[in-house]
């Protein structure tokens, strides 16, 4: 392939022209300031604009549509997409699988995030957030013992605070630990031996609840601390069990 110019870049492969192509999508969005559902033109445009093939605006596109950073559908424009949390979800899921970082070292920083989320909550959370946490806390202690189905109440408990924060940066995040709460959270309740362990981590969640119903956001925070603080520790010995011995 011969060397192209895109916006004064000059490239001789086709991975550089994507990439170039991929940034004058970005530059596009951000300089006619576009928002979220707003429409872009099409690969045709682009192409045109920039002097490459539609195979590569093509594979831009796709890249960008990945990344959940547009829209992309049969028979209409590309459009601007929301922001979403999945993307993150699958870095994460990736760096823990490869082994890159642990899943207690991902709740560590989810105890930084949702400490926060708590105490923007217990002071910015509506009275029908706080019901449905509050509500949450109760669903998780009713099917305590349908773990999948106390799983995904933990999950949309921890979504919920996040939501009731009004911040929507948070609420991706939580949202993104979702995929890694479905596996750590029934592992976590596996090393809670007795009802008296599982009975400790349900009041946990109510205490996080409750704080906030209370619009005391000290408390929350307190609470949402020994929360992790048990989580963590009960990962760490999901861990470790799940370690080969040497006859120790």
């Amino acid at each position: 392939m011969g060397v192209i110019s895109v916006n004064g870049a000059s490239s001789s492969d086709g991975v550089s022209l994507v990439q170039h192509a991929i940034q004058a999508v970005n530059d596009h969005i951000r300089t006619q300031k576009l928002r979220v559902g707003d429409s872009l033109p099409g690969e045709a445009h682009f192409a045109t604009t920039l002097g490459v093939s539609r195979a590569v605006m093509r594979e831009a596109f796709g890249a960008l549509a990945a990344l959940r950073l547009i829209d992309v559908g049969n028979g209409r424009k590309p459009r601007v997409s929301a922001i979403d949390g999945s993307v993150i979800a699958t870095s994460l899921d990736h760096a823990v699988s490869t082994a890159q970082i642990t899943v207690p070292e991902v709740w560590d920083v989810r105890r930084t995030i949702e400490a926060r989320t708590a105490a923007l909550a217990a002071t910015s959370r509506t009275d029908a957030e706080a019901q449905r946490i509050v509500e949450l806390a109760q669903a998780m202690e009713r099917d305590a013992h349908d773990r999948p189905t106390m799983t995904r109440h933990d999950i949309a408990f921890h979504e919920a605070i996040a939501r009731a924060s009004h911040n929507v940066l948070f609420v991706q995040i939580v949202s993104s630990f979702g995929p890694l709460m479905e596996v750590a959270v029934p592992a976590a309740w596996d090393t809670r031996i007795g009802d008296e362990q599982r009975r400790s981590t349900l009041e946990r969640h109510h205490a996080v609840a409750q704080a906030i119903l209370n619009r005391d956001p000290a408390a929350a925070v307190a609470a949402m601390d020994a929360h992790f603080d048990a989580s963590i520790d009960s990962l760490l010995k999901a861990s470790l069990a799940k370690e080969p011995h040497n006859g120790d």
